[in-house]
Order: C-alpha cells, then structure tokens, then sequence
C-alpha cells in the first residue's frame, strides 16, 4: 500500500492526467457495454452520463504532487468575487460640514418665512385701513349733502394755504420709504449741500380755480386690475389708507391737473404695476356715482424734486403719480392721462 502510494508520488503531473484519462475511458467502455447489455440503445449508452470519477487515490496524488512540485500557489480572485471592505464612518470633518449645511438651509427658511409674514401683515394693515377710508367716505357721502361739499370747494385758495398741501412747502413729490416718525425724520434724496437749490418757496397766490364738481372716491384701471379709494391728502400716512388726492388739485371732470399718487411696494401695492400703462390705455376716476374716463397721453420717469408736473392745467388731465423702481424708489413714474368722456 505504502509502496503504492510511493510510487504515485513520484508521478509527473501530466503521467497522472493521463493515467486518468485511461481511467476514465475505461469506466466509460464499461458502462457502455454494460447499458448495451441491459438492452439500451447506443445513443442511450453513449449518452447516459458520466459518473467516472478518478479514484481517490489518484486524486490524492494529484493533489499531492502538485503540492510538492509547484509549491503554494496564490490563485487571484475571480472579477466581481472580491469581498468589499467595510464602508468607513463619516469623518468628523463631514459631519460638521453637513452640520453647516443643515443649519444654513434651515436659517434661510427661517428668514424667508418671517419675511413672508411681515410682508402679509403689513398688507393686511393697508388692507384694513383702505376698508376704513372707504366706510368713512361712504358714511360721509350718505350724510352730507352734496351742495355742502360744493360750497366748500368754492372758494379759491393759494398754493401752499392748505395743511395737508406739505408738498410743495418742501419742493418734493409724495413717496419714498422712510416715514417722518423715524429718527432724524425723513430720508431726503438728495445730499443736504445741495437741498437749497431743490427746494424753492411755494409760487406766490396762484388762485385755484372754483370747484364745481365733487371730490374724488374711487379709481378704476381696467388693465391693471385696480379698484382702490381715493382719499384726500398725499402724507406717509394717508397714502397707506389708499389712493392719496393731492389737496387743491382739481377734481374729476374739470378742468385743472388731477393728481393722484400711491405706494407700489410694502406700504401697498396699488400702483405696482403702473409703468405697465402705455399711451391709449385707459382708467376711470369716480366723484360719488359720476365716472369720468382718461386716456393716457404719456408716461415718464423723473426725480423726487420735480414738482412741476403737480402744477395746474389749463385741460383736464389726471396724473397717477408712484415710486420707481420697485423697492428701491429714487425716481417717480408719472402716468398723465386726458379726460375724453
């Protein structure tokens, strides 16, 4: 046995695959003859399998030799076999970074919301206030007779007389962002070396013509989708209640400059979309039930202290008057509109 497996061991490699090659073409004849002889078919017996298997002796040997004859063998594993290493934990650096991040998103959400709900009070405060300014003209219209309200436009009064007309006293247009209230009062334009020369006095008595129709309520503008009050006075105040109707200016239907004016951004966005007015288009001012149509002649962008196109008219226009650009509001947009009906 031992001399056997002696001998075995000295076999080459390739005289022990040929040795099983004789081995296993002789158990395939003999499985053959064997089918053949329990009366299968030739293809059956060719076919019927190979269950040759070489000895275990042999394979041992095999095994054993080339063991002895080749020494270890290191065999790469094959494509797609190989073991994945452990995935590694998120480094420190990481996480802060993603901490940032995190937080950064939530911070900005955080900023836009109470941006979104400051916005949405201060328009809901214009909202109500213009409610208010159009129950108290209602209340007014419904109580006071419309020949009182003639009587008291009759007489003419200077530019300058009134204490609302502020405007002119200054020698600038309604608008802008910062309120009187605020500390070192309002913002001016322009630097203060220079508001000498922006600010004349007001014209000496240039007499208003009488006032014959009634005042102004309710302005219409069909393209823009506006439907707002008009209230009397054009202060930081008034022009948060609605529509603000310069004092003195004249009134709808007559002859003389109508001037309106109104916010176009936080404080109420009226007249947001007034530079969308193009020459043609048209809007309707309301005295009480009597509608009068303008068609705007021209529109322009000019600075604060251009106070002449407050000034009267010999025809009878209407002038909407706004801020520009939104938001940053050094210029005015000036809308000026015939009346034609």
């Amino acid at each position: 046995m031992f001399k056997k497996k002696d001998k075995l061991n000295k076999l080459s490699v390739e005289e022990l695959e040929q040795i099983l090659r004789i081995k296993q073409r002789e158990a395939r004849q003999e499985r053959f003859l064997r089918l053949s002889s329990e009366g299968a078919s030739t293809n059956m017996a060719l076919l019927g399998g190979n269950d040759a298997s070489p000895p275990a002796s042999v394979a041992t040997a095999t095994a054993s030799n080339a063991a002895l004859m080749n020494g270890p063998q290191f065999f790469p594993l094959k494509a797609g076999r190989a073991a994945a290493s452990p995935p590694e934990n998120r480094s420190l650096r990481d996480k802060v970074l993603l901490a940032f991040e995190v937080g950064a998103v939530v911070g900005l959400v955080a900023v836009l919301l109470v941006s979104y709900l400051n916005l949405r009070d201060l328009n809901q405060e214009v909202v109500e206030a213009r409610d208010l300014s159009r129950n108290r003209i209602a209340l007014s219209q419904a109580l006071v007779p419309q020949q009182s309200l003639k009587a008291a436009d009759a007489q003419p009064q200077p530019f300058g007389e009134a204490q609302d007309n502020l405007i002119f006293d200054i020698g600038r247009l309604p608008g802008g962002h910062t309120p009187p209230t605020a500390s070192g009062g309002a913002a001016p334009d322009i630097p203060a070396h220079l508001q000498n020369w922006v600010q004349p006095s007001p014209p000496a008595a240039i007499a208003i013509p009488k006032q014959e129709a009634a005042k102004a309520t309710r302005i219409v503008i069909p393209k823009l989708n506006v439907d707002a009050p008009i209230i009397d006075g054009v202060s930081w105040e008034d022009l948060k209640k609605g529509v603000g109707h310069l004092p003195n200016s004249a009134h709808p239907g007559q002859r003389g400059n109508l001037y309106l004016a109104a916010h176009n951004d936080i404080f109420g966005e009226i007249f947001r979309y007034l530079d969308d007015l193009e020459p043609g288009d048209e809007y309707h001012i309301y005295a009480g039930e009597a509608k009068y149509t303008y068609v705007v002649r021209e529109k322009r962008i000019i600075d604060p202290t251009e106070v002449s196109v407050m000034l009267p008219t010999t025809e009878p226009v209407a002038t909407l008057q706004t801020c520009y650009p939104y938001l940053i509001d050094t210029h005015r947009l000036v809308v000026i509109g015939d009346l034609i009906e």
